[in-house]
């Protein structure tokens, strides 16, 4: 499994924005000690919007012979109709939906079979982690202990990050 950070983010502000290097050496500490993950810096290095139909045709290109599938909970997979080039997203990629709190599994289902993307219902027990909350509980002088790995949590903590 890949984890891709944004590069540059083209639908919101992250504010506070510690920097894509910054997110780029979170995602690799998360990774680090798991073989089955990898963090990839395939958009940080570009100065371009992180577009995920761009980031999907250069994956397809470095990787021609594998089946990517594209992980996103409910909520986001809601709103792939008013992504950019939709159409492309679900042409490279089948969607693996999961659960998310306030979101509908058969709602995010609609919205795929409306675009004839392939996708496949992950069912698996609610995780209530969003990198929203982890900012918001870090400003609020919070602790973030089994949202993160440690390690991410002792580097936003050692930088001052997100306060």
């Amino acid at each position: 499994m890949l984890l891709i950070p944004a590069g540059v983010a083209p639908h919101r502000e992250i504010v506070p924005e510690p920097g894509k290097d910054v997110r780029l050496e979170m995602a690799r500490l998360a990774a680090a000690d798991d073989e089955l993950l990898e963090a990839s810096d395939m958009e940080v290095l570009r100065d371009e919007p992180s577009w995920t139909f761009r980031t999907l045709e250069l994956l397809h290109d470095e990787r021609p012979e594998d089946e990517i599938t594209l992980l996103m909970g409910a909520d986001v997979a809601e709103s792939l109709g008013s992504w950019k080039h939709p159409e492309r997203v679900i042409e490279l990629a089948a969607v693996g939906v999961a659960g998310r709190s306030g979101s509908v599994l058969d709602d995010a289902e609609s919205v795929l079979e409306g675009l004839g993307g392939r996708f496949e219902t992950i069912r698996m027990p609610a995780l209530e982690v969003s990198s929203t909350r982890v900012r918001r509980r870090v400003a609020a002088q919070r602790s973030i202990r089994y949202l993160v790995p440690d390690s991410v949590r002792e580097l936003i903590a050692d930088r001052g990050l997100y306060r």
